[in-house]
């Protein structure tokens, strides 16, 4: 137990400092002792769950985490996990579905390492041309858009769209770091731009993408989270949607819908 309560410690102290707070800032605005805060990262005090979880809530603490941190100290872990299986009927299964069902332009669901959980059919634009083995489960929604047997050579501004995805990874890797993600940012990380040559006119990004009949379509995306998940599938899910960047953009998705 004495083990266990050490590693629970250092577990927080290790998000603590992920999260650059001091132990004096993170008892300051959790509104805990200093003290029995330095007691429980050095393993002499044994977090309660409820101390753990009120601690996690201001480190934000992913819930896959939280889980960790509750069995380190002892304790039962809080948040179940819904397998993703999309052919079993599971509450999580059908909420992907209902979702998805109300776009009509590409939509799909990646996990926490940017895995495709699942996507409507307008997520086809995307797959023409890409080698199979990129297509291979798990398939890396990054991967598929930076490698050159992958979405790479239809992205007209494919450095541009490259910085953009690095930074994101970045982001990701800084907030929750994993080897998945880390393995991504070395694969692709030689793509980044050494000088900033981005465009910064008008609302957002597009990724500018040649299709079949040699026109360009031009898509802008938005990325969702599902607020206050209390399960660690449903917490690590993201939804990026894509929406026409201009007229001729939605006309050509509209005519191919």
């Amino acid at each position: 137990m004495v083990m266990a309560t050490n590693n629970a410690g250092l577990m927080l102290r290790e998000w603590r400092q992920r999260r650059r707070f001091s132990q004096l800032d993170l008892a300051a605005v959790a509104d805990v002792s200093a003290k029995h805060l330095s007691y429980v990262e050095t393993g002499r005090s044994r977090p309660s769950p409820e101390m753990i979880q009120h601690l996690s809530n201001h480190l934000d603490i992913p819930l896959r985490e939280r889980n960790a941190l509750l069995l380190a100290a002892g304790h039962a872990p809080r948040y179940q996990e819904t397998p993703h299986n999309q052919s079993a009927p599971t509450e999580l299964h059908d909420l992907l579905n209902l979702v998805m069902s109300g776009f009509r332009y590409p939509a799909f669901a990646v996990d926490a390492h940017w895995n495709l959980i699942t996507a409507n059919p307008a997520m086809g634009l995307f797959l023409d041309g890409v080698a199979t083995h990129l297509l291979e489960p798990p398939v890396n929604v990054i991967r598929l858009s930076l490698h050159p047997d992958g979405l790479a050579p239809r992205i007209v501004n494919f450095h541009e769209y490259a910085a953009h995805i690095l930074e994101r990874l970045r982001r990701l890797t800084a907030n929750h770091p994993t080897p998945e993600l880390d393995g991504l940012l070395t694969e692709f990380d030689h793509l980044a731009p050494t000088t900033d040559t981005s465009d910064t006119t008008g609302l957002a990004l597009p990724i500018e993408l040649t299709v079949n009949d040699g026109s360009t379509v031009r898509l802008i995306s938005t990325i969702t989270t599902f607020g206050a998940p209390l399960d660690v599938s449903l917490a690590e899910l993201a939804l990026e949607t894509f929406y026409p960047a201009d007229t001729t953009s939605k006309a050509w998705l509209d005519a191919h819908a």
